[in-house]
C-alpha cells in the first residue's frame, strides 16, 4: 500500500540529495533524523526515504531545524497530503492558517497558543471524519524543564491483546467528540475559549473504528483515546464505560511509550494513525512555544 502524495514542487524535482541519517531509537518507537535540513528542497529520493521511515517507527525526530521558516514547514507538511486548520483558529500563527501555536506564553494577560494541548492521551483530529495523517510540531521556545511528549504505539496495544478480546473489539465502532472534555479544560485554565455556533458546527460527534488498519501499512491498531473517545456504539453504558477503561489502561502501558526530551530546535513528525500522545506538563513560570501542522488523513476503517 501506498499514500497518495502530493506533486513534488519543481525545486523538490531538481534538488540535491542531502546526507544524512536515519537512527532508530532503542524501544517500541521513533527514530531521529541527522543532518537532514528541511530548510531546503527535499528531493524525491530523499522524501521516499522519509515516508518509509515514518511509516516504520511512527515518530520521526528530524534535529536542528534552526533555519526552518513557518512558510517552509508548511510546505513540507503538505508534501504529505492536504493541510487541516485547527477548530481553535484564534491561536493560528497570523498569516498561516495552517499554522497552529502550542504556547503556555501570555501577552497582555492573553494566550498567544494553545497552552494545554495533549493534557491526555489522544491521536490528533480523531473527532473528524478525515482524521489526522500526522502532525509535524517544531520547537521554537523550550523550558528549562518539564515539556516533555510521550508517544504510545497502538499496533503493539493491538497486537498484545487477548485473542478473546480482538475478537470482541474488532467489529466494534466508537463515538469520537472534539467537546468531549472541552468543559473540564476550560475549567482548568484559561486556553479554553468559549466556541462560536460554526465552530461548534465544524467538531461534531463522529464515529470510527475501535480498531484501526493502517491506509499504507496494512497494520491494525487500536484507535480510541481518554481525550475524545466516549462511549462505544451499540452496547450497553456500563459495558461501554468499563470497556474503554480497559483499553484506555492497556494502550498506554510503559512498554509501548517513547519519551520525547526536546531539543532546541527539534521537528517532530508523528503518525496519528499509529500512535497516542501526552503533554507531560510544563512548570507555568517557564515559557515554551512549537509550531504545529497537521496533515489530513483518510477516512478510518
Amino acid at each position: 500500500m501506498s499514500a497518495t502524495l502530493a506533486p513534488q514542487t519543481s525545486a523538490a524535482a531538481t534538488a540535491p540529495a542531502q546526507t544524512f541519517d536515519i537512527r532508530p531509537f532503542v524501544g517500541p518507537l521513533g527514530a531521529e533524523v541527522i543532518g537532514l535540513d528541511l530548510s531546503r528542497p527535499v528531493n524525491t529520493d530523499d522524501f521516499r526515504r522519509i515516508h518509509q521511515a515514518h511509516l516504520d517507527h511512527h515518530v520521526l525526530v528530524f534535529r536542528d531545524q534552526a533555519s526552518l521558516t513557518p512558510d517552509q514547514h508548511v510546505a513540507f507538511s503538505g508534501r504529505f497530503g492536504p493541510l487541516q486548520i485547527h477548530v481553535l483558529n484564534t491561536f493560528a500563527l497570523p498569516g498561516h492558517p495552517e499554522v497552529l501555536i502550542v504556547s503556555n506564553i501570555l501577552e497582555n494577560g492573553k494566550p498567544i497558543g494553545l497552552g494545554d494541548a495533549g493534557v491526555f492521551w489522544h491521536s490528533d483530529l480523531s473527532y473528524k471524519e478525515k482524521p489526522s495523517l500526522g502532525s509535524l510540531l517544531h520547537a521554537h521556545e523550550l523550558p528549562s524543564e518539564g515539556g516533555d511528549t510521550l508517544f504510545a504505539n497502538q499496533h503493539l496495544a493491538w497486537d498484545t491483546l487477548s485473542a478473546e478480546l480482538k475478537k470482541t473489539i474488532a467489529p466494534l465502532k466508537a463515538e469520537h467528540h472534539y467537546l468531549a472534555r472541552y468543559a473540564e479544560l476550560q475549567a482548568r485554565s484559561p486556553w479554553r475559549p468559549n466556541l462560536s455556533p460554526e465552530q461548534v458546527a465544524q467538531v461534531k460527534p463522529v464515529a470510527q473504528p475501535v480498531v484501526r488498519t493502517h491506509p499504507e501499512t496494512g497494520r491494525k491498531g487500536l484507535f480510541v483515546s481518554e481525550h475524545f473517545t466516549t462511549r462505544i456504539l451499540g452496547v450497553p453504558e456500563d459495558e461501554s464505560r468499563a470497556l474503554l477503561a480497559e483499553l484506555f489502561a492497556h494502550s498506554v502501558q510503559p512498554q509501548f511509550q517513547y519519551r520525547h526530551q526536546w531539543q532546541p530546535h527539534d521537528l517532530v513528525f508523528w503518525d496519528n494513525r499509529s500512535v497516542l500522545h501526552l503533554a507531560a506538563g510544563t512548570p507555568d513560570h517557564l515559557r515554551r512555544k512549537l509550531y504545529r501542522v497537521t496533515i489530513e488523513g483518510d477516512v478510518a476503517y
